[in-house]
């Protein structure tokens, strides 16, 4: 699976154009990508730099055939000029996708602070090798009070997905709402963290996880750690 994320501030270029084809034809001369992760995509906020498109995800569904999308707003608000707004994430993927969720981060007040709220969408991806939880967030930039919270609440996501894995709820095909998920503890965590390489919140993300062991598994836990990519990918060379 190849994975591409960016975040595309609302599709503005450095021109300060605002161009959502150019942006999609920008990430596939990335990476022939199988899901593409989106931060910072709006909807009707002309007021921004660039006077963006009314329906950036709409938009994107056009320049992406083949692709299923998935957008998740962090805000949702009544504009200022009447209408409904939306800015958010968005994952698209052209794997199949077993469900979709989209969670509000801790928002904790931080006084004469520029903020606002954060969410993380959540598409579990079924791939060759199993399925996976695709996690894609955009961490507040001027609050560090809030940004460590939301790195807490990343980390909780995660342990509840991967209990969920380790202690499945009780199985149903009803086809009701109640019917069976799937669950893993295979996640790939990306976004924008508005952090720096060995910051506090950047180790903290990376802690290891309470042991969790299962009845037919009493040496295993759910989740162990979420290990950062780069290092992974390049030991020994700077981040």
């Amino acid at each position: 699976m190849r994975l591409v994320t960016w975040n595309v501030q609302w599709c503005c270029g450095l021109d300060h154009n605002v161009d959502v084809a150019r942006i999609v034809r920008e990430a596939q001369a990335f990476a022939d990508f199988d899901v593409l992760c989106l931060q910072e995509v709006a909807v009707n906020y002309a007021r921004l730099p660039g006077a963006p498109a009314h329906d950036q995800p709409a938009l994107l569904r056009e320049y992406l055939p083949g692709f299923e999308l998935f957008f998740g707003p962090a805000v949702d608000e009544l504009g200022r000029d009447g209408g409904r707004q939306r800015f958010g994430n968005l994952i698209a993927s052209r794997l199949p996708v077993a469900q979709i969720a989209h969670h509000m981060l801790p928002y904790p007040a931080d006084v004469g602070k520029k903020s606002m709220p954060r969410s993380c969408t959540v598409a579990t991806v079924l791939t060759v090798l199993g399925p996976v939880r695709v996690m894609t967030a955009h961490l507040e930039y001027y609050s560090r009070r809030q940004r460590a919270a939301q790195v807490q609440g990343l980390r909780d996501l995660h342990a509840q997905a991967s209990e969920q894995a380790a202690f499945p709820p009780q199985d149903d095909e009803t086809g009701w709402p109640f019917q069976n998920k799937v669950h893993t503890r295979h996640a790939i965590l990306c976004g924008d963290w508005n952090l720096e390489p060995g910051s506090d919140e950047h180790l903290a993300l990376q802690q290891p996880f309470k042991a969790m062991p299962t009845p037919a598994t009493p040496d295993a836990h759910a989740a162990d750690c979420l290990f950062d990519a780069w290092t992974l990918a390049h030991p020994g060379q700077t981040h």
